[in-house]
């Protein structure tokens, strides 16, 4: 059975509830992370962050060390030598990072290829030699985000946890997929189980969990401690804080609507350009435009194609109240 809210910490750090949002490339940058945690999450990780290219002073990755506000900053790194681990490590702490999380998870080709990420649960003996090393760098708290195994054949999470646990990780999440899953069939969320048996520390479930009914049996099946949310909360944001109140006992609080869901589109729109700048924001906002759109009813791709080609950010700021009306009247 999962903890009370108020039991769960990562080391001295108390979270306020049991609903995190997961980290995604691409995706849950500072906007993301801060519209996640004003509407009630009870964590949010950075973008994974190669750490070579951090240490090298690669751009992109400085963005994603960005602070998200309102609760502690968690950076995710992702490597496969300890010296740029131990470096990047030290560059977070030194940025305002209250939290470091090592990557064991990505299925990405591109990040596996160069044995990082979900490469990792291979080779445990490397694996656990990186948390070493990273653990013994910083002052901060150590967690690790891992999937279930390689494939079927090597399920060996649980035996990872364990071993990363002894090496002083303070936390443990787990995507109930393999890597050579990807994010095919669904999650396995019972697999979990022997990873929250392993270890004393607190256990969050990742996978397929996308509202409250989902967070109930996925912590009923793994004995999780947590769970996070990743692809459930593309286009509404609000859904982690929803599944905090729930996993609390409180009253969900509502999904925006009308026009308040409009302002809030909108308001997420311009934050994205303040984050990239005008040229790259007008492109990375339209993802986040089209989740939105799903999320609010069926649109035929011939009415979006206007606001996904727009390179004005006055004319797609215009679009947005239409577009949302169109969804809703169809919808009707």
């Amino acid at each position: 059975m999962a903890k009370p809210a108020s039991e769960i910490s990562i080391g001295d750090l108390r979270l306020p509830n049991r609903a995190f949002l997961a980290p995604m490339a691409g995706i849950t940058d500072r906007p993301m992370r801060d519209l996640a945690a004003r509407f009630g999450a009870g964590l949010v990780v950075s973008e994974m962050i190669a750490s070579a290219s951090l240490v090298t002073g690669q751009k992109e990755m400085i963005r994603k060390l960005t602070p998200s506000h309102g609760l502690p900053h968690i950076v995710q790194l992702a490597g496969c030598e300890a010296d740029w681990l131990v470096r990047g490590a030290r560059i977070a702490e030194e940025a305002g990072a209250d939290v470091i999380d090592i990557n064991f998870g990505c299925p990405s080709k591109r990040v596996t290829n160069g044995f990082a990420g979900s490469a990792l649960m291979r080779v445990p003996d490397i694996a656990l030699s990186l948390v070493e090393a990273v653990v013994a760098a910083t002052s901060l708290p150590v967690t690790v985000k891992m999937r279930l195994g390689w494939d079927d054949d090597s399920l060996n999470a649980a035996d990872i946890a364990r071993r990363a646990e002894s090496a002083g990780v303070r936390m443990i999440t787990v995507h109930g997929r393999t890597r050579q899953q990807f994010y095919k069939d669904t999650a396995r969320w019972h697999l979990v189980k022997p990873v929250t048996d392993a270890v004393g520390i607190p256990v969050v479930v990742n996978g397929d969990i996308v509202g409250p009914d989902q967070a109930d049996r996925a912590l009923a099946q793994s004995g999780a401690d947590a769970v996070m949310i990743g692809r459930g909360a593309q286009g509404q944001p609000w859904v982690v804080g929803q599944v905090a109140a729930h996993l609390d006992g409180r009253q969900l609080p509502p999904a925006p609507d009308g026009d308040d869901l409009v302002a809030l589109v909108a308001e997420h729109y311009e934050d994205i350009l303040s984050e990239y700048g005008t040229e790259l924001g007008v492109r990375v906002a339209r993802k986040h435009i089209g989740w939105y759109l799903d999320a609010a009813g069926d649109l035929s791709n011939a009415a979006r194609r206007p606001i996904m080609t727009e390179n004005d950010p006055r004319a797609v700021l215009g679009m947005i109240p239409h577009l949302f009306e169109q969804t809703w009247s169809q919808a009707a």
